[in-house]
């Protein structure tokens, strides 16, 4: 076995692995694996957005959603909407309360989660998988360094609890 390299292309890393095995006689086989790690980036607000090539995955932390409790509805952007960074785009409400929601990113709405409008419980039961609310093109990549990585963000989640 052996690494051919590691790529790091904006925030997605791609390692491929090469795997060669020698079987009896000539023959030998080689198996490649390609693996994708996202980074998440989140906002004070406690939004987050995923970055894959220029599309910003966006939807609410665990945090939000169990401060939130049992969402019963979603109001996303619609399709098309030109958004700036920290722009109010929409709202969730709960049983106990309503959130607006504000984008992390500037950028053009080009896809929304409607298994989320009609299923609102989607955020609280996988608000980081299933539960996104919608994707934007970006129009800044440069925003993104204004936001905080994960462990900024757990970290800030801890100094604002005490």
């Amino acid at each position: 076995m052996f690494t051919v390299k590691l790529m790091q292309h904006g925030n997605r890393i791609s390692n491929i692995v090469w795997h060669l095995k020698a079987y009896s006689g000539s023959k030998r086989y080689i198996s490649i694996q390609r693996f994708c790690l996202l980074t998440r980036f989140y906002t004070d607000k406690h939004e987050w957005v995923e970055i894959n090539d220029k599309i910003g995955t966006i939807g609410i932390s665990n945090y939000a959603q169990e401060a939130l409790g049992d969402v019963v509805y979603a109001q996303l952007p619609e399709i098309n909407a030109s958004l700036k960074q920290h722009d109010e785009c929409g709202a969730l409400e709960s049983v106990k309360a309503a959130s607006e929601l504000y984008s992390p990113v500037s950028g053009c709405v080009k896809e929304k989660n409607t298994a989320v409008e009609e299923t609102p419980s989607l955020i609280n039961t996988s608000c980081y998988e299933n539960g996104w609310l919608f994707k934007v093109e970006l129009s800044n990549n440069d925003e993104i360094k204004g936001l905080m990585t994960e462990d900024q963000y757990k970290e800030f989640l801890k100094s604002n609890k005490q």
